[in-house]
């Protein structure tokens, strides 16, 4: 009985991969024909899970690295300085690469092209100097070692708007609050040392950074809120078992908040922004699917005498489906695997062929003088980093044979059930 099933196995699919690579008469031109639509349709699909996957890692990596941290610290006690014993009892537990102190608050920033509201960043200096900051932190002009009180970089955004460089005077206006309780605005002259940049806008717009040390003497702790931050190796696996091990040596009185409760409403944005684009693109399988069962209709149409002579010869109902259905199996197969390789082609590239088309088009636009930018980096990445979800392309790929499969199977179970007599008196 094995041998009997096997048998049928293998003449089965041996039947579709002749239809599928045989010639254009004998069917082959409408299965491959599926396949090309196949590919073609998950293309676009890789192209954007690379595209969308790199933008989200590549944004999300800033804000750790430069931003939040992947932790944050809260004293709910004393609102106060924080010990530098503590940073050490931190530091020492298995996978923290770095604790720093930070204050943070909303200032006026005045320079000779007017003034404007700025985010006050106190730091620990060696802050920048970690392997995540000096990752994704460029100096613009300048130098990023701030060696006194009254130096301070400045985001490259804000520093345009104040038409500020290196060595400019600007003056910063924060509050501070008097023995009498009230709120009174103080003034501090600052040199600008250097202009720094993130990669992303939409991050560093308002920086305005200066010395920990600074910050202690100049920002109120009644107004500004002081913290932790903390980095640890792995912030994508290990970040909530680490969180857990910082709240037991901190004690009662702190709170400890990982990076994707600091940052879960932009996180969340970029996560359904990702699958509603792969849904529109996975509505393009499904239409490719579709052109899969047209596709075994037509070959079941023409291979009708195929079909009456092996159903003469002691061929089942099940064996001639299972041959269209090898043959819809194979074509997805097919085109599944040309697709995601040209998909995964193109996304790997994606920096190269950007950079290629906005030469091309600001070639063509060059008599009007424009320079065109696909990639507007006051709101996007500069370079796309590149990520390759296998997990999620395995899915993908398994998704569009199954749809075929599917697909197909209806008008394969039309053929298994033609009756001989009837085909051999049309031919």
């Amino acid at each position: 009985m094995n041998k009997i099933h096997n048998s049928s196995f293998s003449s089965s699919s041996f039947i579709a991969i002749r239809y599928l690579w045989g010639r254009a008469k004998e069917g082959g031109r409408y299965l491959r024909g599926a396949a090309a639509g196949i590919a073609l349709s998950l293309v676009p699909i890789i192209v954007t899970l690379v595209v969308a996957d790199g933008m989200i890692r590549g944004i999300t990596g800033r804000y750790l690295e430069l931003g939040t941290g992947h932790l944050q610290i809260y004293d709910y006690i004393s609102y106060s300085d924080y010990p530098e014993e503590l940073c050490e009892r931190i530091n020492n537990l298995d996978g923290i690469r770095g604790t720093w102190r930070e204050k943070q608050g909303l200032g006026i920033i005045l320079g000779k092209n007017g003034r404007l509201g700025t985010t006050i960043r106190a730091v620990d200096s060696s802050f920048w100097k970690d392997q995540g900051s000096a990752e994704y932190l460029e100096v613009i002009a300048g130098s990023a070692d701030l060696e006194s009180e009254n130096e301070l970089l400045l985001g490259k955004a804000l520093a345009e708007t104040l038409e500020a460089e290196p060595g400019s005077t600007v003056r910063l206006m924060t509050i501070r609050v008097n023995e009498e309780g009230r709120n009174i605005p103080r003034v501090t002259i600052f040199t600008v040392k250097g202009i720094i940049s993130s990669g992303y806008r939409e991050l560093d717009a308002l920086w305005c950074i200066m010395n920990y040390e600074t910050g202690l003497k100049l920002l109120s702790p009644e107004l500004y809120r002081a913290f932790l931050i903390t980095k640890i190796n792995d912030p994508y696996k290990t970040v909530d078992e680490i969180a857990e091990q910082i709240m037991i040596q901190t004690g009662p009185g702190y709170g400890v908040y990982t990076w994707k409760e600091l940052q879960q409403s932009l996180y969340r944005s970029f996560e359904s922004t990702r699958q509603l684009l792969l849904f529109i693109m996975a509505l393009l399988v499904l239409v490719a699917a579709v052109n899969v069962s047209s596709a075994t209709s037509m070959l079941v149409i023409e291979r009708q005498r195929d079909i009456a002579i092996l159903k003469t010869g002691g061929a089942g109902p099940f064996s001639i489906q299972n041959i269209f259905l090898w043959g819809a199996l194979l074509t997805g197969l097919a085109g599944a695997v040309i697709g995601i390789g040209l998909g995964l082609l193109i996304g790997i590239n994606i920096n190269s062929i950007i950079r290629g088309l906005e030469k091309f088009l600001s070639f063509l636009s060059s008599p009007w003088g424009s320079q065109v930018k696909l990639l507007d980096p006051d709101y996007y990445l500069e370079t796309i980093p590149i990520i390759i979800d296998w997990k999620m392309v395995l899915i993908i790929g398994l998704f569009t044979v199954f749809c075929s499969c599917i697909a197909s199977a209806l008008p394969a179970r039309r053929a298994g059930i033609l009756k001989p007599l009837e085909i051999l008196q049309r031919v």
